[in-house]
């Protein structure tokens, strides 16, 4: 068949291409000028698989070639999945901003101790309910205006200086740049009430003054002539109210 002298050929161009091979070749064409236009490696959804072929990880589709990645970037399908995630962005930028603004990072400080602070404690004894108590004065000459002095109570199990003993718990007195201080008492239950618990920060004189009083222990007796026997599973030895009566 001749195709060189066909209608429409040009002598030496050989046959007109069909409706197929003018896709093809279009469709090729602009390939090649997309590949000179835009850096297909940078875009976040391309990805080659190991099978040689490309796909688009925001859409899920499956591609041969580049071109046809490419073709497919310009689609609808495309377009209307990178508008979704541009708004499902924005939006969750808009709820975590403000609480990113507001939530300021924990500084740790690095504060210098300069050792100890004096302090002075002494037994007291309400003449009241012979209540039996302690009186601590702990002075902090060198701390700020700012600074108030911090106390608490803590378990002997929460320590790791000394074998736990269920029989005491330590107290506790803080306040920077001094060390922390702890005292020794008995593990008995303090009264919390107003009156017998209570403590006082001088800024003057820079003393910090704590006084509690433990709760009396329960007493029952078996009849006249028998032994007490106390309540309280704790007994303070220095207490000598707490002694059974005489026979």
């Amino acid at each position: 068949m001749d195709f060189q002298n066909r209608a429409g050929s040009k002598p030496g161009a050989g046959a007109l291409m069909s409706q197929s091979e003018s896709n093809v070749a279009r469709r090729e064409r602009l390939r090649k000028l997309a590949l000179e236009t835009i850096d297909i490696e940078s875009d976040p959804y391309f990805m080659r698989n190991h099978l040689g072929s490309y796909e688009c990880k925001l859409c899920l589709t499956l591609h041969n070639n580049e071109g046809s990645y490419l073709s497919h970037t310009q689609g609808k399908k495309h377009q209307a999945n990178l508008a979704r995630r541009a708004a499902l962005d924005a939006k969750d930028n808009e709820s975590s901003g403000p609480a990113r603004a507001t939530t300021a990072p924990r500084v740790k400080k690095n504060v210098v101790k300069i050792g100890r602070p004096g302090y002075k404690v002494t037994k007291i004894r309400d003449p009241g309910s012979r209540q039996f108590g302690l009186l601590f004065e702990i002075t902090y000459p060198e701390v700020t205006d700012e600074t108030k002095p911090r106390h608490r109570f803590m378990s002997a199990y929460e320590q790791h200086v000394e074998p736990p003993n269920r029989q005491y718990q330590y107290l506790l007195f803080a306040a920077e740049p001094y060390e922390t201080v702890a005292f020794k008492v008995q593990s008995r239950e303090v009264d919390m009430r107003p009156g017998k618990f209570w403590s006082h920060w001088d800024m003057d004189t820079r003393k910090f003054t704590l006084q509690f009083f433990f709760r009396n222990p329960t007493r029952s007796y078996a009849g006249t002539g028998a032994a007490a026997s106390i309540g309280h599973s704790h007994i303070n030895p220095l207490n000598p109210y707490l002694a059974p009566p005489p026979v």
